[in-house]
């Protein structure tokens, strides 16, 4: 069904898909603003591959930085403003009142994270004869709030739509987490083919896998003071550990532990029992293969947090830090859901050091280590419970039906 003729001081609007198609080939546009982290575009990469490859939808990603997205994704051209890449249109949001060379609206615009949409983009959803599902995409939290406002509908002060607040979570009666529906076979795999591990450790680092015995942490983090104290700890400690750490943040830190001018892509050090591998900044699905790699991982913000639940591996988050300490509630409430059936004395090692970790405090390694093996068997029966929330683009994927009967 064709949209209605605006007037001519508008652009025009493309046709869009008639409803008795809703269920095969929904028309989507995700626009997010990259803040300062590459967690936004994260979260809608994956979502958007998601919608495409398990659901069948047609979907557009706007995104305002190209060369942020580009790290997630080096098959992008950041140069080049509309690009079509596994199947998705990507287009350069770059101002304001930018919509598109051609504007369509589509079946479901998902708004990421708040981020306000283009005002001609919201005029022309307005006019559409079939207004589409408005959805705002929210941050992830465990928070006891979220279930209560997540599918909370927002009416629009001046035009007859109405938006729709979509929380992901880790409890029943949120949105759930992402989550391909061949993960676990894709990590499984991975996980117990010897080849494919040697191979991983080759391309990554130039050296074969490490013996047995020692102990592989991954590192993703923002900035953090604590990272000298823990440094030591492995330096010192009385096991070999092998850190991998992907080029971002916290590069600089490590640079000035070892006494170098960098800390690059493709540099090595040793001090003591502590041997640190620079990796390149990874695509989303080799950032996976190093999360089933490590022994600990070290994650931040939102997209690693989640992956690294999936990961069934023991890990410590260090959530985006905000002003007045605002982040410290979040992250006890993960806390309290993710943990809330371990036995004390690893309940109490795991919330101490993830306390430290974000700034309470100075991680004892020593203490955290003790009870690793307790830390796996909570990260396996983790997943599990989460997996009984339900995927996000399932959920959000479900709720759109509802919406166009």
């Amino acid at each position: 069904m064709p949209a209605a003729s605006p007037p001519s001081s508008q652009p025009a609007l493309a046709p869009h898909h008639s409803a008795k198609h809703a269920s095969a080939s929904l028309a989507c546009d995700i626009f997010c603003v990259v803040i300062d982290n590459f967690g936004d575009i994260g979260v809608c990469w994956r979502l958007a591959r998601q919608l495409s490859t398990e659901h069948g939808w047609q979907v557009r990603v706007l995104v305002d930085d190209l060369h942020a997205f580009q790290a997630l994704c080096p098959a992008l051209v950041p140069s080049v403003a509309r690009q079509t890449i596994d199947g998705i249109v990507i287009e350069h949001w770059h101002e304001p009142t930018h919509a598109g060379a051609v504007l369509k609206i589509a079946d479901v615009v998902l708004e990421a994270f708040g981020c306000d949409l283009p005002p001609v983009y919201l005029a022309a959803m307005a006019r559409r004869i079939r207004q589409p599902v408005w959805l705002n995409l929210e941050y992830l939290s465990a928070e006891d709030w979220v279930a209560e406002f997540h599918l909370r509908p927002s009416p629009h002060p001046r035009y007859p739509l109405v938006k729709t607040f979509f929380f992901p979570g880790l409890s029943a009666g949120t949105g759930g987490v992402l989550k391909e529906h061949d993960l676990d076979a894709r990590r499984h795999a991975f996980s117990t083919s010897v080849a494919a591990r040697a191979a991983w450790w080759l391309k990554a680092t130039g050296e074969p896998p490490p013996a047995p015995e020692a102990t592989v942490i991954s590192l993703f983090a923002y900035e953090n003071p604590a990272i000298g104290s823990l440094l030591e700890q492995w330096r010192d400690g009385h096991e070999a550990i092998i850190l991998l750490v992907p080029e971002g943040r916290i590069s600089g830190a490590l640079a000035d532990f070892f006494g170098l001018a960098s800390f690059a892509a493709g540099t090595q050090a040793r001090q003591g029992n502590l041997h640190a591998h620079a990796l390149v900044f990874s695509s989303q699905q080799d950032y996976d293969a190093l999360l089933w790699i490590s022994d600990v991982n070290f994650v931040r913000g939102e997209d690693s947090f989640a992956r690294a639940q999936w990961a069934q591996k023991p890990f410590i988050w260090h959530i985006y830090p905000q002003a007045d300490a605002a982040h410290l509630p979040k992250l006890d409430a993960a806390l309290t859901r993710y943990a809330a059936h371990m036995e004390p004395a690893a309940h109490a090692a795991l919330v101490a050091f993830w306390h430290a970790w974000n700034g309470a405090g100075t991680p004892d390694w020593a203490h955290f280590r003790h009870h690793l093996p307790a830390f796996h068997t909570q990260a396996g029966r983790w997943a599990e419970t989460l997996a009984e929330v339900g995927d996000l683009a399932g959920n959000l994927a479900d709720f759109i039906k509802t919406q166009l009967k």
